[in-house]
């Protein structure tokens, strides 16, 4: 028999002899090893992409509807600049024409009350005064021209006086009569305005109060002011350039600084204001503590780009915003929406 068909012969043996050792029961595997159970983990943090905003936000200022496509006359500010808030930071081109205009207004406001005040005093004291005592010479006259004209009646009945006399005696009478009357009525009006006179000296005062509310406002208009305390981040327009849609310039407060995190909506129930978290800068070594202090009230999609490739592009998340520590304030005052991560602990 060649080497061959003894090597064949001899795998075949040892093949049937173990067939016929598992068959008798000694070759049976060992049972499995009980597997031991696994105490259940402890609730895990909840991880998130964010960025780094002020927490008064960064406002855009802008010019009112009236004064877009207006040019800016003054910029009174640059970037770093730190402001208060009611300081003008711009001036447009038109305020000074709407400074004159707020200026006429007041004129005419004052010349107004002016009118109102000598309509209600009606006369000056020294006008009364002379009145009263044309009234009383009036009326002195009118007796006397009313005795004149009674005796020379008395005359033309007895036939001694001419009808004539008479008749002139009357008019006279009368004419005295009529020119007391006229000296009260001025009296009267020096004493008291007339209603109308009054309502209508009012009505005046208050269009003019009205128009100078107007200039006030429009003039306001014309310059920006700063609605807060804080600093300018970024100008958007210069002096001479024409504010757009953009608006005039950046600002925030960076006393306080908050990290904005984009946590998955499955993640929410493990959140709770309060929470504290860690921070992750680039090219930071340390870790910024934070606090949860808000959860947002909108799910949307996520904003934040994400290097992982299997990562969902549509995942859905709702903002969280996190007050950073006093360290990490001082660190990131300058860098607002810089991206970062954030390790939430439940």
């Amino acid at each position: 028999m060649t080497l061959r068909g003894k090597l064949i012969g001899a795998a075949i043996l040892l093949l049937a002899a173990g067939g016929a050792y598992v068959a008798l029961g000694g070759g049976a595997a060992p049972p499995p090893a009980p597997v031991a159970s696994v105490a259940p983990a402890g609730p895990v943090g909840v991880g998130a992409l964010g960025r780094v905003e002020p927490a008064s936000r960064i406002r855009r200022l802008a010019p009112g509807n009236s004064q877009e496509g207006t040019r800016i006359a003054r910029l009174m500010v640059e970037e770093g600049s730190l402001v208060q808030a009611g300081q003008v930071v711009a001036e447009f081109n038109d305020a000074a024409l709407k400074d004159a205009a707020l200026a006429q207004a007041e004129a005419q406001l004052a010349q107004s009350r002016a009118r109102l005040d000598r309509t209600r005093a009606a006369g000056r004291p020294s006008d009364v005064a002379a009145q009263r005592a044309r009234v009383e010479a009036l009326r002195n006259a009118e007796a006397s021209a009313r005795r004149e004209a009674e005796r020379a009646e008395r005359l033309q009945r007895s036939g001694a006086g001419a009808e004539a006399t008479a008749e002139r005696n009357r008019f006279a009478a009368n004419q005295a009569r009529a020119e007391r009357a006229e000296a009260e009525a001025a009296l009267d009006t020096l004493l008291s305005p007339r209603p109308e006179d009054l309502a209508l000296a009012e009505a005046e005062y208050t269009a003019a109060e009205a128009a100078v509310t107007r200039a006030r406002a429009e003039a306001a208009m014309t310059r920006l002011r700063a609605p807060i305390d804080g600093t300018v981040l970024r100008v958007l327009v210069r002096a001479g350039e024409a504010v757009g849609s953009d608006g005039v310039l950046e600002m925030a407060d960076l006393t306080a600084m908050d990290v904005v995190a984009e946590v998955f909506e499955t993640d929410l129930p493990r959140l709770r204001p309060g929470a504290t978290a860690e921070v992750l800068v680039p090219g930071e070594p340390r870790r910024f503590a934070a606090t949860v202090r808000e959860i947002g009230w909108q799910v949307r999609r996520t904003t934040q780009a994400s290097t992982d490739p299997v990562a969902a592009v549509d995942a859905r998340t709702v903002d969280v915003r996190l007050t950073l520590a006093a360290e990490g304030v001082a660190a990131l005052a300058r860098r607002s929406n810089m991206q970062v991560q954030v390790a939430i602990r439940p």
